[in-house]
């Protein structure tokens, strides 16, 4: 049995549009023991997947230079024979290749190719194409080396994620302990971990949820990790009709079926607005300095919402001037749209 190693990404949005390559190397390779090697987390998005026999949780404690050993020794007790790496990492490479990984596949970055066997060149397209189609280029280059076979880059991928009945049901029982009564369920995500100026504003977060509560009888949530627990009360305290705040008190996955009961969620760039629409949720997502071409999240379920300044995408993590991709949205014209999008539903 051959088996197969895949580095998965960082990020959690990421890591939502890396899922069809991973199930395009699970359909190449039906046989295959497959394993994902990535951070913890990745095993609540994954709770109920199928498509790996095996999630290695990375061990990040003490300094990187031991860590990416202790990573390299994990490999090795697991005798791999062939490793994916969908980071562009040095790092990554080299605990590969310490690894003893014997055929490592990666792209041509950070100038690493010596380390890997078979080092995959960046596409030409790479800054104007979704960022699905990169990692499933990379895997239709692996295909095409292990089996002879090019494979077709699929046109029309799909990220859905599943989530089972139980944890569903166990979602609709914190919702109503959270106090959720009859009426649509918008959730809010208004943090950004990595980056304040993806952050559309507490302020605005407040006043639409104003609006979904007194003109739609929504019931509002405020969904997010722990390190946006700041973001999240201060939308709380801002508005009139306080919200449910669930911030920093949910694991990933508890979170991801929550909004898979959700009707729709209004969120900044970061994990849960590509994790929303991989459960099934209609979701608006507000772009701002980033790059909605390649990053949006991908989905039929999902729509963005932009300014189309012309400094926008900067790519920056802090504005230097007047931060006018986010300023130029209004709460209202964000209402407007949630208003349609759950009509259409």
């Amino acid at each position: 049995m051959m088996k197969i190693v895949v580095r998965g990404t960082n990020w959690i949005g990421d890591t939502v549009m890396s899922v069809p390559a991973m199930r395009e190397l699970r359909r190449l390779f039906p046989d295959a023991y497959i394993a994902l090697h990535t951070r913890a987390w990745a095993k609540d998005i994954f709770a109920d997947s199928v498509l790996f026999d095996e999630i290695i949780p990375i061990d990040q404690t003490g300094n990187k230079a031991s860590a990416s050993l202790r990573q390299a020794e994990e490999l090795r007790k697991r005798k791999f024979d062939a490793a994916v790496l969908f980071t562009n990492s040095f790092a990554t490479a080299f605990v590969a290749r310490v690894g003893r990984v014997r055929q490592r596949f990666g792209y041509a970055t950070d100038g690493r190719s010596f380390l890997l066997s078979d080092p995959v060149p960046v596409p030409p397209w790479k800054n104007e194409r979704h960022e699905v189609y990169y990692y499933l280029n990379l895997v239709a280059e692996v295909g095409q080396i292990l089996t002879g076979t090019k494979a077709e880059i699929i046109e029309d991928p799909a990220t859905d994620i599943p989530v089972s009945e139980a944890r569903r049901l166990e979602a609709r029982e914190l919702l109503n302990r959270s106090g959720v009564r009859t009426g649509p369920i918008v959730a809010l995500a208004a943090g950004s971990t990595n980056s304040r100026a993806k952050r559309w504003g507490a302020e605005n977060f407040a006043a639409l949820n104003d609006r979904l509560q007194e003109d739609l009888g929504a019931n509002v949530l405020l969904l997010g990790a722990a390190g946006e627990a700041e973001v999240s009360s201060r939308a709380a305290d801002l508005s009139r009709h306080r919200p449910i705040d669930l911030t920093g008190k949910t694991t990933l996955a508890q979170a991801a079926a929550v909004l898979a009961e959700a009707d729709l969620l209004v969120s900044n760039d970061m994990g849960l607005a590509h994790i929303a629409p991989a459960v099934g949720t209609e979701t608006l997502t507000i772009f701002g300095p980033t790059n909605h071409v390649t990053t949006r999240p991908f989905s039929p379920l999902a729509e963005i919402v932009r300014a189309g300044v012309e400094c926008s995408p900067c790519m920056l993590r802090d504005c230097p001037i007047d931060h006018r991709c986010m300023a130029q949205i209004s709460a209202a014209q964000v209402f407007e749209r949630v208003r349609k999008k759950l009509g259409r539903r």
